[in-house]
């Protein structure tokens, strides 16, 4: 495994990071026991991995308490989150300091290393910041948080709005951002603020279901081309990828996608989400390869670097248009 500093945390991180929300939810939604899931993190920390994401809205935070019972807890870096508004409800401090004792409770330890406002929009962001940063900052104090920071919801904001608002405060410490070859706007928009100020940088959406899916690539692709958003032949092809696979390149599109994420400048650690142990490994491989052909990175930029349509941004109900 290799390892990075996240931000000015200075907190020592793996550049791979085990998410345990999105699709698979560490298995549990295909049917495996908490205890299998709590095996699965084990797996990934006997890989290297010491950065686990976990969430209330995931129902995963039992099963990392599980897993972080047989390791020590100084061993793992771990993050949950707290929600801004959630079904029309605007939360409290009062609500947030409740759901982090409750995330305590499940997780079995007594601080999280980065607590994330969970998918901040840009309208949520004054609450976010006057009315919950005060509550952050004195759980800090009291050493229950040790980090703050704030996650985007990049299924609905393609453009990081919500981000840019929050970059010129300096409460926030990590950042959490949806970034993948077709979606490259906080190249831009982000790193290089994030790499000024040394907030940390979580990526999310490496893959997700849109790499993995090469007869979707294609339908999105003949969409874009007959939009007029991306060029012609990208449109007329089953293969529209295909120029990332070849000797000295990368072996198949997972691959590409997530060596592509890995070596972005402004990234600390890629997160993704498995449910299957072989699928762990052959992600952990992924991310240690080198970094795509310079070539190839120049020519994804000039393919895709101007979308701001959402492409490949999947909640769990169905993918962004």
């Amino acid at each position: 495994m290799k390892y990075t500093t996240l931000g000015k945390t200075g907190l020592k991180v793996s550049v791979a990071g085990l998410g345990t929300g999105g699709f698979s939810r560490l298995g549990l939604k295909s049917g495996k026991s908490e205890d299998e899931s709590a095996r699965l993190i084990l797996d990934a920390v006997d890989m290297g991995i010491n950065f686990i994401d976990t969430a209330p809205a995931y129902g995963t935070e039992g099963v990392v308490g599980k897993a972080l019972k047989s390791i020590p807890r100084q061993s793992v870096v771990v993050a949950t989150k707290a929600s801004v508004r959630r079904n029309g409800e605007w939360w409290t401090p009062e609500r947030v300091v409740e759901s982090l004792d409750n995330s305590l409770r499940l997780l079995g330890t007594d601080h999280v290393d980065v607590l994330n406002l969970h998918g901040v929009h840009a309208p949520e962001y004054d609450h976010a910041l006057n009315k919950l940063g005060p509550a952050l900052l004195e759980l800090k104090a009291k050493g229950k948080i040790k980090h703050i920071g704030l996650t985007e919801d990049p299924i609905t904001d393609h453009s990081n709005e919500a981000l840019k608002l929050a970059m010129k405060d300096p409460v926030w410490e990590v950042f959490m951002v949806g970034f993948h070859m077709m979606h490259q706007i906080a190249r831009k928009q982000v790193f290089p603020i994030t790499r000024e100020k040394g907030i940390g940088t979580l990526l999310m959406f490496a893959v997700r279901s849109m790499f993995a899916d090469p007869p979707r690539i294609a339908r999105e692709m003949r969409e874009l081309a007959a939009k007029g958003l991306v060029e012609k032949w990208l449109g007329e092809t089953d293969d529209p990828l295909g120029f990332l696979i070849h000797e000295g390149g990368a072996a198949n599109v997972i691959e590409a996608a997530y060596r592509f994420a890995r070596h972005e400048p402004g990234v600390d650690i890629v997160l993704f989400g498995t449910g299957d142990a072989g699928h762990l490994r052959m992600n952990v491989a992924s991310l240690l390869k080198p970094p795509l052909p310079d070539a190839d990175r120049r020519k994804l930029a000039e393919l895709f670097g101007h979308l701001t349509n959402g492409i490949g941004l999947d909640g769990h109900q169905g993918t962004a248009k």
